[in-house]
């Protein structure tokens, strides 16, 4: 059963939360609501979220301060932060928005099929990151627990894992391919774009580690981290 990815949805008015969960219903993930920037931060310090939808304008601390608390962490810093905001104070208000981190800024009223579009893009992208991040688990299980077998049984139980990982990457290399050919030939956000090119590179790491475990290709290689 595959797991839901978590959106976490920041605003403190609560009939723009109850907008925001109407349009991001169909995308059958989990929606989180945070009415603070204080509330967000907190959310943020247990549970892993796919992309933040953050508006601009709020009592005590606004979005952009949310932001760069948010790009100070380590756990969080590489979460995809789309600004909502009401307000429009022209091409320096929207330059703020990207150097705080942001990876779109979108003005109200915002056209809700495009909102939920650019949403379903960092759903994918962190499906496979968390795909990704099974393999390397599994590789680095099967790594760890080399020892005390024998060398028969051990050849030939490495080899099956090792083909069923080959497989498994194989599927995610194709579907990662296939989402990174469909945002450059939409000339989507560039956000999106680096995303996806990022996971194209952690997947290439992997594959050169497991080609690596090929029998006669030498020692055991260095497994990519997350």
């Amino acid at each position: 059963m595959v797991q839901k990815a978590k959106i976490l949805l920041v605003d403190d008015r609560p009939e723009n939360l109850l907008a925001l969960e109407a349009i991001l219903s169909a995308l059958d993930q989990t929606l989180v609501r945070a009415s603070s920037g204080e509330e967000a931060l907190k959310a943020l310090l247990t549970d892993d979220f796919a992309v933040i939808l953050l508006d601009v304008q709020m009592p005590g601390m606004d979005g952009f301060e949310t932001a760069a608390h948010i790009k100070r962490r380590e756990r969080t810093r590489d979460i995809p932060i789309i600004f909502l905001t009401a307000i429009n104070h022209g091409p320096h208000h929207t330059f703020r928005g990207y150097a705080a981190g942001a990876v779109d800024y979108i003005s109200k009223p915002f056209d809700p099929w495009v909102l939920r579009a650019k949403v379903s893009v960092f759903v994918e992208l962190y499906m496979k990151n968390c795909q990704l991040r099974e393999q390397a688990a599994l590789l680095r299980l099967q790594l760890e627990g080399n020892g005390g077998k024998a060398a028969g049984d051990e050849a030939k139980e490495s080899a099956g894992l090792l083909a069923e990982l080959s497989a498994r990457l194989a599927a995610v290399e194709e579907q990662a391919e296939a989402l990174s050919k469909q945002l450059n030939d939409e000339s989507t956000d560039a956000g999106a774009v680096a995303t996806a090119a990022h996971l194209e590179r952690k997947l290439t790491g992997l594959r050169r580690a497991l080609d690596a475990l090929e029998p006669g290709t030498g020692s055991a290689p260095s497994v990519p981290q997350n």
